[in-house]
């Protein structure tokens, strides 16, 4: 799970084509914003979705994975990785929707029987399109696909994440299969963004960052953190994402990593954190940035600058052919010779430095100790270390970049200074 509850349940894969344009047009006007929320304006012109095209080579990488790592069909439920290969989106519920993608064969899908006019308007690349009625099993009907695909007695990939009784139900059915987990396949083929996927996602962290820059100037005495969250997301309605969210914490609270529930209200002098993103077609940003309200202290200065050098060591340290947890380490480093720490203790960096993200704000794979998994261009991951001091302040800046053959760029430039969080 997010460290919020970031990804809106009925947004989250859909991005700035969410709503109707209207819809989106009367969330974001709204006479009470502030001035520098009104004036913003919309961010999506020239948005590009992914093609068909696309999707088919996604779908072609994932039989070649699944030949090399020996899995003989895909059977993937509503999310990221669905959308990921097939460009459905199906909301989760007790019904199954379900895909199978076999490594030889075509794909195909099984939907509830009332639903099958919508199952067929949104399916794509099959017109094998199965249906299950209230009073059968879907679980029967995913069997039979896979017998029909030979994939009988083989060995069935399915992704962490699927629900237990749907797995359960299928196995039921095809005892003689073995189910085995599908993350070779399919983080094998989202880890690596392409072109296509490096546009949308550096569309969304400009926005979120055009977004934090105006609701920084609404700080004022006596706001609370919820009023300060709903500023910004009201500036991701305006800058036409109206799926964009964000945590803010206040003061000694932002020393806590996903925050804290305790009510809020803004002092001079006091920290101000704030960590969120949105989606664009999918796509998510992350991005933290940590202030000051009024005047910074000698003692958040330093540790604020401390993070700043923590964070770009981890942005040198990630270079294609280097280790995930060579990254962890760099960061950390900085961080623990200066006096905090060591390893996860707090004061000091309680958690990994940064994590894969995509059509998931969390994703494969981690920058964490242990993590020997090698970086390749394509790869996109959170900058993120903290330094955590409980009972003062936290202060984390958060960046995401994306690995060149040359090295690693960020999406948005890191702040400068705890005077400059916006260049």
């Amino acid at each position: 799970m997010r460290r919020r509850d970031f990804w809106k349940s009925t947004l989250g894969l859909l991005g700035a084509s969410a709503l109707p344009r209207g819809a989106r047009a009367e969330m974001a006007d709204d006479c009470d914003l502030p001035a520098p929320i009104a004036k913003l304006t919309p961010m999506t012109a020239g948005i590009v979705k992914i093609t068909d095209d696309e999707r088919r080579a996604r779908i072609e990488k994932a039989r070649r994975l699944m030949t090399e790592h020996g899995i003989d069909a895909l059977v993937l439920e509503p999310g990221s990785s669905l959308f990921y290969f097939t460009g459905v989106q199906w909301g989760l519920s007790e019904r199954p929707f379900v895909a199978v993608l076999p490594a030889k064969g075509d794909l195909a899908y099984v939907a509830p029987g009332f639903e099958e006019a919508r199952a067929r308007e949104q399916t794509r690349f099959s017109n094998d399109v199965r249906v299950w009625q209230e009073d059968e099993s879907p679980y029967r009907v995913v069997a039979q696909i896979l017998r029909e695909r030979g994939v009988g007695t083989g060995r069935v990939g399915v992704e962490e994440r699927m629900r237990f009784f749907v797995v359960d139900g299928v196995r039921r059915e095809l005892p003689q299969a073995t189910f085995v987990e599908a993350v070779p396949v399919t983080a094998g083929c989202r880890m690596i963004k392409s072109p296509a996927e490096i546009a949308l996602m550096q569309r969304a962290n400009d926005v979120t960052l055009a977004a934090y820059k105006a609701a920084f100037a609404t700080l004022h005495e006596g706001m609370t953190q919820f009023e300060f969250q709903r500023n910004v997301e009201s500036a991701f309605a305006r800058l036409g994402v109206p799926n964009g969210s964000a945590g803010a914490q206040f003061g000694q609270y932002s020393a806590y990593p996903h925050g804290s529930v305790t009510p809020q209200k803004l002092r001079a002098g006091d920290v101000v954190l704030v960590d969120g993103g949105c989606k664009v077609e999918g796509y998510s940003s992350d991005i933290t940035r940590t202030g000051v309200f009024g005047t910074p202290s000698k003692r958040q200065r330093e540790v604020w600058d401390l993070e700043h050098r923590a964070q770009d060591a981890a942005f040198r340290a990630a270079r294609p052919g280097a280790t995930c947890e060579s990254v962890d380490a760099a960061a950390r480093k900085v961080i623990t010779d200066a006096g905090f720490g060591p390893d996860y203790k707090v004061p000091g960096l309680p958690h990994r430095t940064g994590h894969g993200i995509g059509l998931d704000g969390h994703e494969w794979t981690n920058f964490v100790r242990g993590n020997t998994t090698v970086i390749q261009p394509g790869m996109c991951f959170s900058d993120e270390p903290m330094i955590a001091i409980y009972g003062e302040f936290g202060i984390r800046l958060e960046d995401c970049l994306y690995i060149t053959e040359s090295g690693p760029r960020f999406f948005t430039a890191p702040a400068t200074s705890i005077d400059r969080l916006f260049g």
